[in-house]
């Protein structure tokens, strides 16, 4: 462990260590005891290696690269790495058993591998969970110190700030030409782009994100990772190309230079298809499960307030294609027409008021839950809309975008999405525009498996829904 590593990444990943420990034993624990039951001399061996697989097991996971300081706490790739743990150790046990001509209890290897890895994925995750609660907190975070030009380190801080469960807080900056003493975006400023690892050093950064600059150019970049590499400061640099995720982006060596190949996000074909089943085989699941609530629900706002149980209203889907979205009701009947005398807190094209005096209490209630939005359930079966995608548009709203925001009808709408677990209403238009294009950017089923996964808690805590 490099001096420069902060004094919680140490103590968290012996908390990750202390957590696949405990996953590993009691995942070998209940498969031996599913498999055996009772214990035997011939069951010996087994209980041995039930003893000895926990450390086994943090061994593969080291292997697989899954402590490594930059991988814990967020994104995919540390989970990723679990599973290859697990896939390896299953490989090498099958491959050595067949070798080795041992005849080796298949049914407790079948059990209790998938549950080693599985439970650890658990214990990593809340793990995850609470160091996420710790850094909005403010705790826990990474020192960076920025490099770049003023607008674009700005935009880094107001990004850092708002995704705090990244951990990256921005100390310090250097820009071409700046002065110490200088701010920017309530940063200082430490210096110019020759001062980088001074300005790393008085303020004990152990990251520099180095950001889209004429100026840092291949040369000039190479001397500043020879110089952080004294200090073993990690050295991060953000390409000029926004919300690309990493499958669509591979690093191509040609002529010794690091070519950036970006692949053009995938838009039909297979893989559509597979989510086009997948959403509606979901729906049609939902749809049955959820009937009893659905019909609870509709004969709660029938009773509450006079009109229909169901709100239908026109809505722009994929390709600019009109359909007919459907939702219970949470407003008064009329309320419509009383949409162009009120005074809204609108922002952008969007049309939001907070404490909308249209809304009925139960409405208030169920727009919270997005409880409202279940009937959408029947347009994701139609094949007008998905599980996840960009929020439905109103055909005046689509009637104002730009050529860049028409992105969002490449894709069928979204029951939920980005938006949904990243502040709802309370997203500004811009921000609620940048969230849906990158969706549209970088779909994948396993994004949509996230989104959804997350979906439960951001309907739970009713943040941003009004």
């Amino acid at each position: 462990m490099s001096p420069r590593t902060p004094a919680w990444v140490r103590s968290y990943r012996v908390r990750a260590v202390l957590a696949d420990l405990c996953g590993a034993g009691a995942g070998a624990c209940a498969a031996f005891l599913v498999r055996f039951g009772a214990l035997t001399p011939y069951v010996l061996p087994y209980l041995l290696v039930s003893l000895a697989l926990p450390v086994v097991w943090c061994c593969a996971v080291a292997l697989s690269r899954a402590y490594e300081p930059r991988m814990l706490g967020v994104g995919s790739e540390e989970f990723r790495r679990v599973v290859q743990a697990g896939v390896s150790l299953t490989a090498g046990t099958a491959i050595g058993s067949y070798v080795t001509k041992t005849d080796v209890a298949r049914g407790y290897v079948v059990l209790a591998l998938p549950l080693v890895t599985l439970l650890t994925l658990i214990l990593r995750y809340a793990l995850r969970r609470s160091l996420h609660r710790r850094r909005a907190a403010g705790h826990c975070m990474r020192k960076v110190v920025a490099v770049g030009h003023a607008a674009s380190v700005a935009e880094l801080v107001q990004l850092f700030r708002k995704e705090r469960h990244h951990g990256m807080d921005v100390v310090a900056a250097c820009l071409p030409g700046g002065t110490p003493g200088e701010l920017v975006a309530e940063v200082p400023v430490g210096g110019d782009l020759s001062d980088v690892p001074i300005v790393v050093d008085q303020v004990r950064a152990d990251t520099v994100a180095v950001l889209a600059c004429p100026e840092m150019d291949g040369q000039a970049l190479r001397r500043l990772a020879w110089r952080l590499e004294r200090t073993h400061t990690e050295l991060v640099v953000a390409p000029a190309l926004m919300d690309v995720a990493g499958p669509r982006t591979m690093i191509r060596p040609v002529a010794g230079l690091p070519l950036l190949h970006v692949e053009h996000p995938e838009l039909a074909g297979a893989r559509q298809l597979v989510k086009n089943v997948f959403d509606r085989l979901v729906a049609v699941l939902l749809l049955v499960l959820l009937s009893p609530v659905l019909a609870a629900l509709a004969v709660a706002v029938r009773v509450t307030s006079p009109g229909p149980a169901l709100f239908r209203q026109t809505r722009v889907g994929r390709d600019g294609r009109l359909f007919t979205i459907v939702k219970f009701r949470t407003m008064r009947r009329g309320s419509e027409q009383q949409k162009i005398t009120l005074v809204s807190e609108r922002d952008g094209l969007l049309f939001k008021i907070r404490n909308d005096p249209r809304v009925t209490p139960l409405g208030m209630l169920m727009r919270r839950h997005s409880l409202d939005e279940l009937p959408q359930l029947i347009n994701v079966i139609r094949g007008h809309m998905s599980l996840v995608g960009p929020r439905p548009p109103l055909p005046e709203e689509v009637a104002r975008y730009g050529d860049d925001v028409r992105r969002r009808l490449l894709v069928r709408p979204g029951l939920t999405g980005l938006w949904q677990v990243s502040g709802r209403s309370d997203l500004s238009w811009e921000e609620s525009v940048r969230l849906d294009l990158r969706y549209v950017e970088n779909w994948s089923l396993t994004l949509d498996l996230q989104i959804l996964w997350k979906t439960w808690s951001a309907v739970a805590r009713g943040q941003g829904a009004y």
